[in-house]
């Protein structure tokens, strides 16, 4: 057990030094292995070497946690790794998470740099356990700064005595194995171009914004330094623009020795798209390696439209650049958090596009440990501020909505009920930080976040904040008491609040005034006018231009809110809408990943902030989950699969893919003359409805010509050729 091990830091990093340690161990091979395995967590974040030989592949292990309560430890096999003989284990620490600069502090700073390992050995007779403690040695890295902010600079030519290894008493009660998925090395890109900018930078762009880190091949002198700086865009005139990076210095430096030398970062990670070589000697080759959690890709939207074809594209890149072990808000400037309100807006499609069951379950889990006494919700997981910072409605209420996401999507009850006393809790909490029973009026919240029908400056929108806490207090009762029926329990209490609130709200607030209370209402059940409801979202919607003026918490809905009550061809407008606002706004500007502000950059070139505008933030992307669901039609739920497509002549075709657990699922319709061709691929048996005629298919692969309203039912053996 790793709990029998000791922690073990430097005599100097116990002194409070910002050095980063190496420790080793020399194993001694005695005899032929059997097996060999390597337990091992840090108080930051570690990589293991054995002979220079990287023992797995998590990058910034043991990734993020709540330190506090859930600390990760690893387990490897080291087996391939050992030799007879001696073998030299080493172990680099950075500062990571755990001690770092994060969110505007600097965290645990007052606890050194530590590990904790257990090696076993085991061989045909006998079993050899090898634990930390202060026969190990230590020495300081070449790494001479590691933050997640700020950067990393390594120094190959530096070289340190030896230290005494400490025991640290520290305690063992928060160790668990690990959860999430690994954070590893996926995609390796090269420049696509060369700039000289009007100011004469060396810029190389590699065409693809990511988060990730960068490798760097040289043939170098002793002391030459390989420095770069990294930016989402150019500006304006062409030039490097690093502003709304804010306070991340986003350093990297590496001091070369002689020779041919390659070097990846160790303990850091980057959002870039671009990079300026400040220094490099000749001939310094750079590539970028994008870097996130190990999610698999379960989910394609193929259309008939490039750009819309693009924006998928960029949707899911902005998924795996902010997947790098817990649901971030930006990779690249001073935050880099996982705010609970940006990660429930997203979730269903983020469970369309990749398997995220393991990610998600590792990430709640996290947010079940910091739950406050009350059952309050802070604003990220892990925690990141103060508990004199409030929880906000559609922030906290993540911790309802994303388990029962997972539940319709994956099917896992034990998940469900694992989740649910948190659910509860957080309902609990809404009814003793009210100041009116049976809504959620007078809290703090974070309002529309973002929208548009705000004053310049207010990044809040103008949609009552008290209509947004109420609409998802009624929201989240309603996902709990379909919980608590999938658990077996007793759902009465919710199911009467539920009906209490719908009661009160409607009777409180009337009528919404801001396309967001409209989305809200009809998505959420709130009013008993939903055609008229419809037709007035409608309106507004038309008269401002055919645009939206929706933030974070409206723009999810809206399209949804339309296609549900009869205006699916003004959801297809607005998706297709290529000026700004719009989802394909940033697309026509070359974007690659989703960005956090509609008009991140303007038409005339400029920056519309500096302060809050991110190219790399995937709230916006959850559009994808509507065309998933409603345009493709692949309906998932506590009930199963559904198909149910709505096509629209000025897409032509569509096609969407997805791996669901009970199997491939295909769902594509085209444009063919005065015809629609549907073509279906169903693992089990489903229901498919077409303009609400409804038919029950099993298994199987099928087509569907649609034509003056009669239909024709084929099963095919393959229908690749057709689309």
């Amino acid at each position: 057990m790793i709990t029998e091990a000791n922690w073990i830091s430097a005599e100097w990093t116990a002194q409070g030094q910002d050095d980063c340690p190496v420790f080793s161990k020399i194993i001694n091979v005695k005899k032929e292995l059997k097996s060999a395995k390597l337990s091992i967590t840090a108080l930051g974040v570690y990589e293991a070497v054995i002979d220079n030989e990287r023992v797995g592949e998590f990058y910034m292990a043991p990734g993020w946690t709540n330190y506090a309560k859930r600390l990760q430890y690893q387990t490897y096999d080291i087996t391939s790794l050992l030799h007879m003989g001696e073998n030299c284990l080493e172990v680099l620490v950075g500062n990571g998470w755990f001690r770092g600069g994060i969110a505007g502090t600097y965290c645990n700073l007052n606890y050194p740099a530590a590990i904790i390992a257990e090696i076993s050995l085991v061989y045909s007779d006998s079993e050899e356990k090898i634990y930390s403690d202060e026969s190990w040695k230590a020495k300081k890295s070449n790494l001479r700064l590691s933050d997640i902010y700020n950067g990393e600079i390594y120094d190959a030519t530096y070289e340190s005595i030896q230290y005494k290894v400490i025991c640290y008493d520290f305690s063992k009660t928060m160790l668990i194995p690990q959860e999430g998925e690994i954070i590893c090395e996926h995609e390796v890109l090269s420049p696509v171009r060369e700039i000289l900018t009007p100011r004469g930078e060396r810029v190389l762009d590699f065409g693809q914004e990511i988060t990730g880190i960068i490798k760097t091949e040289t043939d170098a002198n002793h002391g030459e330094i390989v420095d770069i700086s990294f930016a989402e865009m150019l500006d304006k005139d062409g030039n490097f623009y690093i502003e709304n990076y804010r306070n991340a210095k986003s350093i990297y430096q590496y001091i070369c020795k002689d020779g041919m030398q390659t070097y990846k970062n160790k303990t850091v990670f980057y959002g870039f798209r671009y990079i300026r070589i400040n220094r490099a000697p000749q001939k310094t080759k750079f590539f970028a390696v994008a870097t996130y959690s190990d999610i698999t890709r379960s989910g394609w939207l193929y259309s008939g439209n490039g750009t819309l074809n693009k924006l998928f594209e960029n949707i899911i890149w902005s998924q795996k650049g902010n997947f790098l072990d817990i649901p971030t808000d930006c990779p690249q400037r001073d935050e880099r958090l996982g705010w609970t309100g940006d990660a429930q807006i997203f979730c269903k499609t983020a469970m369309y596009q990749f398997d995220t069951k393991k990610f998600f379950t590792k990430w709640l889990a996290d947010m079940r440990s910091a739950q406050r006494y009350n059952g309050e919700i802070p604003q990220t997981i892990p925690e990141k501020f103060s508990s004199d910072n409030p929880t906000s409605a559609a922030w906290g209420d993540a911790a309802v909505i994303i388990p029962w996401t997972l539940y319709e999507m994956y099917g896992d009850i034990s998940l469900l009920r694992k989740h649910f006393p948190m659910m509860h809790d957080w309902i609990t909490y809404i009814e003793n930080a009210t100041n009116h029973k049976n809504l959620w009026t007078g809290h703090f919240g974070f309002g529309d976040w973002l929208a548009l029908d705000g004053a310049d400056g207010d990044y809040k929108g103008l949609s009552s904040i008290d209509f947004i806490s109420s609409a998802f207090y009624k929201y989240s009762v309603s996902l709990t008491k379909k919980a608590a029926l999938a658990l077996g329990l007793d759902a009465s209490v919710y199911e009467k609040k539920e009906n209490e609130i719908r009661r009160e709200f409607i009777k409180y607030f009337r009528r919404p005034a801001t396309q967001t209370e409209y989305v809200l209402s009809l998505c959420f059940d709130l009013t008993d006018n939903k055609a008229e409801y419809a037709q007035a979202l409608a309106k507004l919607i038309e008269e401002n231009g055919v645009w939206l003026n929706t933030g974070f918490v409206g723009t999810p809905y809206v399209l949804f809110a339309l296609s549900e009550n009869g205006y699916t061809s003004l959801a297809y407008s607005l998706l297709l809408r290529e000026e700004y606002p719009s989802w394909l706004y940033s697309v026509k500007k070359g974007a690659t990943t989703i960005w956090e502000h509609w008009d991140g950059v303007k038409d005339d070139g400029t920056m519309w902030s500096s302060d809050m505008n991110s190219f790399n933030h995937y709230v916006y992307g959850a559009v994808a989950g509507w065309v998933f669901s409603v345009a493709g039609g692949i309906i998932i739920n506590e009930s199963g699969i559904e198909l149910k497509p709505n096509p629209d002549r000025r897409l032509g075709r569509l096609k969407a893919v997805y791996n669901s657990v009970y199997g491939k699922i295909v769902s594509s319709w085209e444009y063919k003359g005065d015809e629609i061709i549907y073509c279906f691929e169903v693992p089990v048996q489903c229901k498919v409805t077409l303009n609400g005629d409804v038919q029950m298919v099993e298994k199987g692969i099928y087509t569907i010509t649609k034509h003056v309203n009669e239909y024709s039912c084929n099963q095919k053996i393959d229908i690749a050729g057709n689309f």
